[in-house]
């Protein structure tokens, strides 16, 4: 049985770590090490790590295979830029009184986290009744879907809206790049995650996981929480989708969500571990920044990526952190009181 006192000690030792990582980032983005360049790297780790984190709620603790979450990322994407458009184009009309782009970006992100949240129940309704290849042909073919359907609506693409037009990028997004905004929204985001796989709900889906029929045969209602969590991980896609609309370029395309974006991030999930949030952080980390680490290999800089990924896998099948999950506790209190225990042990002897 959990100790409540014990698990708020570790959620505050957690966020002490966290706040910590923050002042770091604060400091070096004062001092001017955090340029323009590596201000982009870090936006599109934090996004990264959002979506990586929730497709791994479907992949690792719920064991199914799902290969179409770009298209909930692009949901998020095209609602929250659209939104946006739409009130900064009220506010220039004089329809709308003004607001701060935060909170306008604020709007945007929940409209687009609940759009993807909508698609995720509608489409996993039906697909998670089956497993598997079956499954993963599905999500597939949604995700290839919504791309398409997204490159032939008008408002999504031009200038958006009563103005846009078919099949081009849709432009004149409005700017959010705040790093410091963003940094705390994926803390946000994945506290979320953590909570839920912590939770009853958690278990269950773990125990749907380790055996379907099992888990059915002592009273869970398996198709509910399969389709919980489905849910779950596609409103989390939207708001790493909201993000990615808003890092600055103030440009979108459907190319952005092809089947190798859903592809990279089933790699990352297998790469840091299933059912290791921790892991996925890692991989989210590691795939963002390595290809701009090996930009000085020129065109053979995918070779090295991709052997480093071969070698990985050979030495590491399980993934980088397996089913581990990083605790500052375990490291600084758990392992001195261990120390301090053993101590009187070895001077008796």
């Amino acid at each position: 049985m959990l100790n409540p006192s014990l698990e708020r000690k570790k959620h505050l030792v957690t966020l002490m770590g966290v706040a910590l990582v923050f002042v770091i980032l604060v400091l070096l983005d004062h001092s001017g090490m955090v340029n323009t360049y590596i201000r982009t790297i870090l936006l599109q780790t934090c996004f990264t790590i959002i979506v990586v984190t929730s497709l791994n709620l479907t992949l690792g603790f719920l064991g199914q295979l799902a290969l179409g979450h770009a298209g909930f990322m692009a949901i998020g994407a095209y609602t929250s830029a659209l939104v946006t458009k739409a009130m900064v184009n009220a506010i220039k009309a004089g329809q709308m009184a003004p607001l701060p782009n935060v909170l306008m970006f604020a709007i945007g992100l929940v409209a687009g986290a609940l759009m993807a949240a909508l698609f995720g129940l509608l489409v996993g309704i039906p697909a998670l009744r089956l497993r598997g290849d079956y499954l993963a042909i599905i999500t597939l073919g949604f995700g290839e879907i919504i791309r398409v359907a997204i490159q032939n609506i008008p408002a999504a693409g031009g200038k958006g809206l009563a103005q846009g037009q078919a099949g081009q990028a849709l432009i004149g997004i409005m700017k959010m790049n705040d790093l410091y905004l963003v940094f705390w929204i994926m803390v946000l985001c994945v506290a979320a995650m953590y909570c839920f796989v912590r939770s009853k709900f958690g278990r269950a889906i773990m125990a749907i996981r380790d055996d379907d029929i099992a888990a059915a045969s002592v009273g869970l209602n398996t198709t509910f929480y399969k389709v919980l969590t489905f849910t779950l991980s596609a409103l989390f896609a939207g708001v790493a989708g909201a993000i990615f609309a808003h890092r600055g370029t103030g440009t979108l395309q459907p190319n952005d969500f092809s089947f190798m974006r859903s592809t990279e991030m089933v790699i990352m999930v297998v790469l840091g571990g299933m059912s290791s949030l921790t892991g996925s952080i890692c991989a989210a980390l590691v795939l963002t920044a390595l290809p701009e680490l090996l930009r000085s290999f020129g065109e053979n800089r995918m070779l090295v990526y991709s052997v480093v990924l071969v070698l990985v896998m050979i030495f590491r099948p399980a993934g980088l952190a397996g089913r581990y999950e990083f605790s500052l506790y375990r490291i600084f209190f758990e392992r001195r009181q261990k120390a301090g225990a053993a101590e009187p042990t070895k001077g008796g002897a």
